[in-house]
């Protein structure tokens, strides 16, 4: 810029990163002495530093944690930066300027923002790198004055961490893999975390162990098996069935063949899925109805009989979609709430908020740790379940769609457990989730009943994306999100119900409006285009209009692309679901998804086969069924 050639923040030389070296140069200005200014992120063994302990460093660069460096610590990556960049070779080592910088890191490498959990009032805003500084401290102003932003908060939010999240030499160790992790120039969407695993293990792990549960997944600190080695074997004819995935980026991580036999298994037959990372929160006293009628979109008091389970969402003051739950009433004054273990403490501080705000009197107990919870689908599952409890109590007669009741079960030995069954699925297949004493006799007499009764052990892979898929069902924090209101996500109710909810005044408008774009249900036409090998798209992937060979963009300047995507073998095609603009949101509407597109051979044709509500999968017609 001709303007600022002359001033000190004159820059000779444009910023340059070195992602296969974890490194960079930037000029730093005539300000600073003209000089080039070489970068490095230990990529290896990351040194960290206390937040105590980091010293002042307009006083010294030796503090403990601005101290100099030897050329020993830094030999290997500087002689790759000599190739890369070869003006360092000219300008040689000063270790008198050299010293050990900061950049702050966090146990899930994402962003801190938002109102301290522990201390209402206090406000928090962790940037990580100075180039998200900006932004960050944006949304933070933004919450703190008005109560919204304008992006979702999800991932930034510092309510996502659980209490035990938040313990010291949990952050330590999740942080030392962040920063290995931080300059790398492509980390999986799918990499496990190694460290402070087996936080939280449910009553049947020792029995998943057994099976050869593969434990590369965990929420809120809670170990998920994605699938289960015994079934390689024990469901050969269903993997005979479904695509073998030859890239290795497409299949690490996850055994899908083995969970996309699972899945097919749980069609024709009954499976049964760990789901005890649920967050589960029990609100009773004389406001508890009140309280959640105002944060739920859905009605959940007045006439609503006990035993009703309740799908609602709650809204930002702006109508975008902030939470995705299940609410049942327990009683007159109690309720049950079920949410997503992603999503618990979030929601948890959200609702805790409201009422004290509102100054409201509901007690909150937290019950995510006393109970298990174990899903049980499939066209035999009331089969499978009646041999320990008279079918009739729980035939669809008897036990109808989006109910819970108390149910005692009379297992093998003659042993009676007491558990909570609501009649619901996230799977496509009718079902129940159970809910029990997290106890491990109890729990381990139950799994192992189910499984001597044929009930396939059936992975967290099937529940939270394939089979979910095939239904078009929602993902808090993928396919719904604050930044999409509840008409555009498609998850508005055919009425508004009459009382006052929270964001009520929004949605009413975005109601009477065209949406600027709708969540769409979109398949591949071709995974392999130009005879390549099959690929398989893991991760979020640009949508681009085949029209145009552009990313669309809708009229709010939100760019499209796939929030949730996943091989779906009961239609044996692969699901993608993203929001289009409402223009080109129409069923037979071509675009494109680009994947790995360094040789212009990982662009893939698909269509639009769903615009807002719908189903790709009917477990009742058998024309879909494998």
């Amino acid at each position: 810029m001709p303007q600022i050639r002359e001033t000190e923040e004159f820059l000779v030389y444009p910023l340059l990163r070195d992602q296969g070296n974890s490194a960079y140069v930037r000029d730093t200005g005539r300000l600073h002495g003209g000089m080039l200014e070489w970068g490095y992120y230990e990529d290896k063994h990351p040194r960290l530093v206390d937040a105590e302990d980091i010293g002042n460093p307009e006083k010294t660069q030796t503090s403990p944690s601005m101290r100099h460096l030897n050329l020993e610590e830094i030999a290997e990556p500087l002689e790759k930066a000599y190739k890369t960049t070869p003006i360092l070779n000219e300008l040689g080592w000063d270790e008198r300027s050299s010293f050990n910088g900061l950049l702050s890191v966090t146990a899930d490498a994402g962003s801190l923002i938002g109102e301290s959990p522990e201390v209402r009032g206090f406000w928090l805003c962790e940037a990580v790198w100075v180039k998200d500084g900006p932004g960050c401290a944006r949304l933070c102003a933004e919450e703190m004055v008005t109560g919204k932003t304008q992006v979702d908060m999800h991932s930034f939010d510092i309510s996502r961490f659980y209490p035990a999240q938040k313990d010291k030499e949990f952050v330590k160790s999740r942080a030392y893999e962040n920063a290995q992790t931080i300059y790398t120039p492509a980390v999986h969407p799918r990499e496990p975390y190694i460290s402070q695993r087996q936080l939280f293990i449910s009553p049947f792990f020792e029995r998943e162990k057994e099976l050869g549960g593969y434990f590369n997944n965990e929420v809120g600190g809670w170990e998920r098996a994605l699938a289960y080695d015994v079934n390689k074997s024990r469901l050969a004819s269903y993997i005979s069935k479904v695509p073998l995935r030859e890239n290795e980026w497409d299949r690490r991580h996850v055994p899908y063949e083995i969970a996309n036999a699972e899945h097919l298994a749980m069609s024709e037959k009954a499976g049964m899925i760990n789901l005890s990372h649920f967050a589960i929160m029990d609100i009773e006293g004389p406001d508890s109805e009140k309280l959640l009628e105002y944060l739920s979109v859905a009605k959940v008091g007045g006439d609503t009989e006990i035993g009703r389970i309740i799908y609602t969402n709650f809204l930002t003051e702006d109508g975008g979609v902030h939470a995705d739950l299940t609410i049942s009433r327990l009683k007159r004054d109690k309720y049950r709430v079920v949410t997503g273990g992603a999503d618990g403490n979030r929601d948890w501080v959200t609702i805790r908020n409201h009422r004290d705000d509102l100054g409201l009197n509901a007690n909150i107990s937290i019950r995510t740790h006393d109970i298990a919870t174990l899903g049980l689908w499939g066209p035999k599952a009331v089969e499978a379940l009646g041999n320990f409890i008279d079918p009739n109590q729980i035939s669809i007669k008897n036990f109808p769609f989006v109910t819970a009741k108390p149910l005692t079960l009379n297992l093998k030995n003659r042993r009676k457990i007491d558990v909570w069954a609501a009649r619901i699925s996230y799977v496509g297949e009718s079902g129940w989730e159970i809910y029990l004493k997290n106890d491990s006799e109890d729990g381990l007499a139950l799994y192992d009943s189910l499984l001597e009764v044929g009930v396939v052990p059936v992975g967290i892979e099937t529940y939270a994306n394939s089979r979910r898929l095939e239904k078009s069902f929602r993902l808090q924090g993928a396919d719904l999100e604050t930044e999409y209101n509840a008409c555009e996500s498609a998850v508005e109710r055919l009425q508004v119900k009459p009382a006052e909810f929270h964001g009520k005044a929004a949605h009413l408008q975005h109601r009477r409006e065209e949406p600027s774009a709708i969540l769409c249900t979109m398949t591949l036409d071709n995974s392999s285009p130009g005879g390549n090998p099959s690929r398989y798209p893991v991760g979020i992937s640009p949508i681009i209009d085949a029209d145009t060979q552009m990313v669309p963009v809708d009229s709010k300047g939100r760019r499209s692309y796939s929030t949730s995507t996943s091989y779906c073998p009961s239609i044996e095609k692969h699901v993608v679901m993203g929001y289009l603009p409402k223009e080109i949101a129409c069923k037979g509407k071509a675009l494109f998804l680009e994947y790995f597109n360094d040789n212009g051979d990982g662009v893939y044709p698909m269509t639009v086969q769903i615009v807002g509500k719908g189903s790709l999968y009917d477990p009742s017609n058998s024309s879909v069924r494998k």
